[in-house]
C-alpha cells in the first residue's frame, strides 16, 4: 500500500485533480485520457482486485460515476473496471473508468468477439455460478 499511486492520491501525497471525495470514495479526472472528462473514481480502502475491497468500501463508486457521467452531460461512455494484467489492469488499486465516448474515435475502443454458446455448458455453469453464491 506505502507504494501504490492511488493510496498516495488519497493521502494527498501526490496531487490529483479531485472532483469528489467521501470517507470511502475518491474520484479525479485521469492525466491520461482516452477522451475530454475520462475519470477515475476509486475505493479508498486498498484492494487490488475488485474481489479484495469488502462491499461496505464500494458502496458509493457506481453512484458516483453516475454523477460525473450526468455533470458533464454524458450521452454515450463507458463504465469500466479491469482485474489483472491480462485484463489490463495497470495500477495495483481498485478503480473505475468513467470513459466519455463522444464519438467513434475518442474514448474506449474495443472489440466485442462473441461466440456460439452451447446450452447445456450455459446451464452447467449457472447451476455452478449460483451454488457458489
Amino acid at each position: 500500500m506505502a507504494a501504490c499511486i492511488f493510496c498516495k492520491i488519497i493521502r494527498g501525497e501526490i496531487p490529483s485533480m479531485k472532483i469528489f471525495e467521501s470517507e470511502k470514495t475518491l474520484a479525479f479526472l485521469d492525466i491520461g485520457p482516452l477522451s475530454r472528462g475520462h475519470s477515475l473514481v476509486i475505493p479508498k480502502y486498498h484492494g487490488a482486485k475488485l474481489h479484495d475491497v469488502p462491499d461496505d468500501q464500494l458502496s458509493e463508486v457506481l453512484s458516483v460515476a453516475r454523477k460525473i457521467a450526468i455533470a458533464q452531460g454524458l450521452e454515450d461512455y463507458n463504465i469500466l473496471q479491469n482485474n489483472g494484467r491480462i485484463a489490463h489492469q495497470v495500477v495495483d488499486h481498485v478503480h473505475f473508468h468513467v470513459i466519455p465516448k463522444p464519438n467513434e474515435s475518442e474514448g474506449l475502443g474495443i472489440g466485442w468477439p462473441t461466440k456460439q454458446a452451447d446450452k447445456g455448458e450455459l446451464q452447467k455453469l449457472l447451476e455452478e455460478i449460483k451454488a457458489r453464491m
